[in-house]
């Protein structure tokens, strides 16, 4: 429980959930899933309705209506993260300041990824343990702020991985693809996959796209290769998880991964990052 994190969960089948006041989507197995911002509130309500036919439900119930549908609430208290300063020189200035001649086409990448983020399909692939998507030096970590040329801009928001253009980047987990671009502008060759109930997984600046839309991919198929296209430094695989618009952390996804000690390697000026 803290900032940027994907939080899963079960209960029995027919219960609804409801995350301060929004509703949540639950499987026909009692499966959900939601996840916090790299700035989110530390303090939460979660809610959750048993059906009337439930046992919970019914053990619940006043004697004189053991048919009432029981409702029960809790307070979610997430951590608080400090997150490095990464300060970034030599940045081309039309990549800091993107020109009025670009900036349509920005805009339109941006609805691109927002239409491919909103999926809501019924995929459980989310469930599964992941995978680092690509092997290499992690360069760049989740929450960092970065400053060009001594500008400071929005955070970053994945995990970089570098490594030499053309090394194979695989799926972390099972999913569905809803977006390829060989060239955005930020983040050049990019793939986003669905893993199921809002979350999904971004990957940008690659050199090769291996995957078309609608294709189904397993855990540790290949999907792209690592490149230096869109707004880079240097060669490397920046890695995203979303659940819905909420940006979180890929690293709190794999079992193995120290947080803290990458964060704490990571700080100062990057040979190999991504600029968005």
């Amino acid at each position: 429980m803290t900032q940027g994190s994907l939080i899963r969960g079960k209960t029995e089948a027919g219960v609804k959930i409801w995350l301060n006041g929004k509703a949540i989507d639950v499987s026909e197995n009692g499966d959900f899933v939601f996840g916090f911002g790299r700035d989110a509130p530390l303090s939460h309500e979660l809610k959750w309705q048993y059906p009337a036919h439930s046992e919970n439900a019914n053990s619940a119930a006043s004697a004189k209506d053991k048919q009432s549908i029981a409702t029960f609430s809790k307070e979610l208290t997430l951590s608080k993260r400090e997150y490095d300063i990464d300060r970034i020189e030599g940045v081309e200035q039309k990549y800091v300041s993107p020109p009025e001649a670009v900036l349509a086409r920005i805009r339109q990448d941006n609805r691109e990824i927002a239409k491919a983020r909103r999926n809501q399909s019924q995929l459980k692939d989310f469930l599964s343990d992941f995978i680092l998507p690509a092997e290499g030096r992690i360069s760049g970590v989740y929450g960092s702020q970065r400053v060009f040329n001594g500008e400071p801009r929005r955070p970053h928001f994945g995990l970089d991985v570098a490594n030499k253009v053309g090394t194979p980047v695989i799926a972390p987990a099972g999913g569905i693809i809803t977006l390829t671009h060989p060239d955005m502008y930020y983040s050049g060759g990019t793939i986003i996959m669905d893993h199921g109930f809002g979350v999904s997984s971004t990957f940008i600046h690659l050199s090769k796209l291996d995957v078309e839309v609608g294709q189904r991919v397993e855990q540790g198929d290949k999907i792209g290769e690592i490149g230096a296209t869109g707004r880079v430094t240097g060669p490397h695989l920046d890695w995203r998880i979303n659940w819905y618009s909420e940006r979180l952390d890929p690293a709190l996804l794999l079992a193995d991964f120290d947080v803290d000690a990458n964060a704490k390697t990571n700080t100062g000026t990057k040979s190999a990052a991504s600029k968005k």
